[in-house]
C-alpha cells in the first residue's frame, strides 16, 4: 500500500488572512462583534428580553424582542441607546444611525 503524505497543511494564521481579504466577511466579523455589546448597552434585565437579529440598510440594527412591551420600553430608551453604543461604532469603525425594535422577530433558543 502506497503512503500518503500530507505536508501541504496551511496555517490557520495564514487561513484568516485569506478570509479577511474578503470585504462581506469582514463585514459580517464587524457586524457579529457589534453584536456582542447588546448586554453591555441594554443592560442585564433588556438582554434577557431582547437580542440583535439583524442589520438593514448598513446602519440600522434590527433588535427581536421577546415582547411588544419590551420593544415598547426600549423604543423609549433608544436615544440612550444610540449613545451608549457610540463607543463600541466607533473603535469598530461602522456606522450605526437608528435601532429597530421587534416582537415579531423573537424565536425562543432551543436547548439541547
Amino acid at each position: 500500500m502506497k503512503k500518503i503524505l500530507y505536508t501541504k497543511f496551511q496555517n490557520i494564521e495564514d487561513i484568516i488572512a485569506d478570509l479577511m481579504k474578503h470585504a462581506a466577511v469582514r463585514k459580517a466579523i464587524t457586524r457579529a462583534n457589534l453584536c456582542k455589546f447588546w448586554a453591555k448597552v441594554a443592560g442585564e434585565k433588556f438582554a434577557k428580553n431582547s437580542r440583535p437579529y439583524s442589520m438593514i440598510k448598513g446602519s440600522i440594527m434590527v433588535i427581536a424582542c421577546k415582547t411588544p412591551t419590551v420593544a415598547q420600553e426600549l423604543m423609549l430608551r433608544k436615544t440612550q441607546l444610540l449613545v451608549k453604543f457610540k463607543p463600541y461604532v466607533e473603535s469598530l469603525e461602522m456606522r450605526l444611525t437608528d435601532l429597530r425594535f421587534d416582537a415579531k422577530k423573537w424565536v425562543d433558543e432551543v436547548e439541547e
